[in-house]
């Protein structure tokens, strides 16, 4: 059985061996969501097993190490999101795992976005496992945004610009990874997962429907790692490069590798890397995962 169908299963009594085993499940799924986010190919402009993307300072053995020192965090912070806490205890879990995360890449930010956006939802999934619930897409982004959607506001109004992200939110006014964790993550709703879901439908491949949920997500999203590298003219060059290759079937069309690839050529030739849409892939597989899709 998978560990999507084992999410599914009755939950018993809060501090039995089964909790343990419920965070340690939705852990694992975290876990196999950005592995299979990092290891898919082709990505435009992003770090795969075998290029570098726009990238000097990483490579994919750099996100393995990197993975690897999160391994105890998601199902940690699942078994935390049980008790139903607010957002701080979580951020204290977010922050003691980015410091083990740049020890493991030396100081390389390979999962900054996936340790926001996927502990949210794993604590989410804890939460929804301990009150009898069945964890699904659209129910654990939204208990995301009604049960620390406010204090994620808050934070990102009072917050230093001192990362990439916030400073790329005030010089632009685009939204950014708070803003849609904030909301239940509707671009990951909206657009990763119904691509998704369409080529699985067709294919029954779930690389190929995750390199067209990529493809969704770059073309639709207000990308802050495009506007960080390319301002206004890398996100529209960005954005029109994944409409243009979807507006041709996508993955599903018969030449869709070397259309990709060139669309890689381009990405690299700009310097641009779509981070924010990388990250939001990893939300995908994790609620296509949950969904029984991957």
């Amino acid at each position: 059985m998978s560990d999507a169908a084992l999410l599914l299963k009755k939950p018993r009594p809060a501090g039995s061996d089964a909790d343990a085993s419920a965070s340690a499940r939705i852990g694992r799924l975290a876990i196999r969501s950005l592995y299979r986010e990092a290891a898919l190919a082709p990505k435009p402009g992003l770090v795969c097993p075998d290029s570098r993307g726009s990238h000097d300072d990483m490579d994919f053995a750099t996100f393995v190490r990197s993975l690897q020192a999160l391994r105890g965090y998601f199902p940690a912070i699942a078994a935390r999101g049980r008790q139903a806490p607010a957002l701080a205890p979580l951020q204290v879990l977010g922050i003691a795992a980015e410091q083990r995360m740049l020890a493991a890449t030396g100081g390389v930010n390979t999962h900054r976005g996936a340790i926001f956006n996927l502990g949210l939802l794993c604590a989410a999934s804890g939460l929804l496992h301990a009150e009898g619930e069945i964890p699904d897409a659209p129910t654990v982004c939204h208990l995301v945004s009604e049960r620390w959607g406010r204090e994620i506001l808050a934070g990102l109004a009072a917050a230093p610009a001192a990362s990439h992200g916030l400073i790329v939110a005030h010089r632009y006014g685009c939204g950014g990874a708070r803003q849609e964790a904030a909301a239940g993550f509707p671009a990951a709703l909206e657009l990763g997962l119904p691509a998704y879901r369409q080529v699985v439908a067709a294919t029954g491949d779930a690389e190929l429907a995750a390199v067209q949920a990529l493809f969704a997500l770059i073309a639709g999203l207000e990308d802050s790692n495009l506007l960080w590298r390319g301002g206004r003219e890398g996100l529209a060059v960005g954005q029109r490069l994944a409409a243009d290759f979807l507006a041709a079937g996508g993955v599903l069309a018969d030449d869709w590798r070397a259309h990709a690839a060139a669309v890689d050529v381009e990405f690299v030739a700009r310097r641009l890397s779509p981070g924010g849409s990388a990250d939001l892939l990893g939300v995908t597989l994790f609620l296509a995962g949950m969904d029984g899709l991957a």
